[in-house]
């Protein structure tokens, strides 16, 4: 059954831009620089559809969901975003099957009545002057699993007792893709045609729920992944072997995207730019990342290319993972020599490393995730830092800091 819809008619909302940049009219007078030109408060345009600035939150997983539905957390937690300035909020991995969630508490995308759950949410990111996205996805070999605030001990996987899928988890070959995961099975041609128009389907309901940014999920060792990468699939058909091979799922599903979402809306799509890959280790590589993005690009319509990396095994020093910027170097590569446009996250926390990311032509948009977490306000802290007076919400402006 479909849960009680929100209703806050965002019209009936006095609304502003906050994160943009201009004179705060009504806030306390500043010495900040409302038409200042630092890289991470200019507007970026991509097809018809404008970022007033360079700053996204990445989709974070909130295990929240009931059969796939939103509900108040999402809302709460996508506005407190909006709210404070960034120019691009993209929503959750969202399973465009029902066993194509990570968690039975991921976010679904594969009805009207998922669609009409998150209306409410864009509507109201949009009163505020960011750009909704939303990233469509299927976990494949890591899918039904508990969501971390649901386990205990050691168990990983959602039984079929609380409501997980053990029974049809499924990936590009048969087996686990560790100790502690499902035992998978492999997708048969048929079934891969059937995710294919599955992500299709739920590209139409995403652009019925409100939506101005559809990204396909390619990282983390998710389906689409699992597949691109020579560590994952060993199959041995026309969706395995070759590089050309292993990326056909990938285009086939950005292809099949694009060509219902409308031609003035960007498509993202989120790489795992490296497997991490040493000592001998077969794996996705930075080269692979980079063939890819020109093939999405000139194939399949594909505008961005969100740069991450790994999440098929550890990287043999797990350190790297928490070095600042660790992705930045493969964003600034991909966008170099594919010459299409990026963007990228991990562990970049700081105003002027964001704002330097941007300015030496790593990347076109920075996302943050982590820090967002432990600092909503990091838009107007970082606009403060870098001495740029951008708007904030006409309902907080008496709380503006003076100089």
């Amino acid at each position: 059954m479909t849960p009680r819809l929100l209703q806050f008619p965002a019209e009936r909302i006095a609304q502003s831009n906050p994160g943009r940049l201009g004179p705060n009219a009504g806030a306390p007078p500043t010495s900040l620089n409302p038409y200042s030109t630092e890289p991470l408060f200019q507007p970026l345009t991509l097809r018809s559809v404008t970022f007033k600035n360079r700053i996204g939150v990445a989709p974070m997983c909130q295990y929240s969901a009931v059969d796939g539905f939103a509900n108040a957390w999402h809302f709460a937690h996508a506005a407190q975003y909006a709210i404070h300035g960034v120019g691009l909020f993209l929503v959750e991995a969202t399973g465009v099957l029902p066993n194509g969630r990570i968690s039975p508490n991921c976010l679904g995308l594969y009805s009207q009545g998922h669609a009409d759950a998150l209306k409410p949410l864009t509507e109201f990111i949009k009163s505020q002057g960011c750009v909704p996205g939303i990233q469509l996805a299927h976990a494949g070999l890591k899918a039904s699993t508990l969501s971390p605030f649901k386990k205990t001990g050691n168990a990983v996987l959602a039984s079929l007792e609380v409501g997980g899928w053990i029974d049809n988890v499924v990936g590009p070959t048969a087996g686990k893709l560790s100790p502690e995961l499902a035992d998978a099975r492999a997708l048969s041609i048929t079934e891969i045609k059937e995710i294919v128009e599955a992500f299709a389907n739920a590209a139409k309901y995403a652009l019925d729920a409100g939506f101005s940014v559809v990204e396909v999920h390619g990282a983390h060792g998710y389906l689409i992944h699992s597949f691109l990468s020579p560590f994952s699939n060993k199959r041995t058909d026309e969706y395995g072997g070759s590089f050309e091979n292993r990326a056909r799922l990938a285009v086939e599903v950005c292809q099949a995207v694009r060509k219902v979402w409308p031609d003035n809306l960007p498509l993202f799509f989120r790489t795992s730019a490296t497997d991490w890959a040493e000592d001998g280790q077969i794996g996705f590589t930075p080269e692979d990342a980079v063939r890819l993005a020109v093939l999405l690009k000139n194939t399949a319509g594909v505008d961005v290319v969100n740069c991450s990396s790994g999440g098929l095994f550890t990287p043999k020093d797990p350190s790297v993972l928490f070095q600042e910027g660790y992705n930045v170097s493969f964003s600034k590569r991909i966008r170099k020599e594919s010459g299409i446009s990026t963007a990228v996250a991990g562990m970049i926390t700081r105003a002027n490393h964001a704002n330097g990311i941007i300015s030496e032509g790593s990347a076109d948009l920075v996302l943050l995730a982590r820090e967002f977490l432990r600092n909503p306000n990091w838009v107007f802290d970082a606009a403060k830092e870098l001495g740029a007076e951008i708007e904030w919400p006409v309902q907080y402006r008496r709380g503006k800091p003076r100089d």
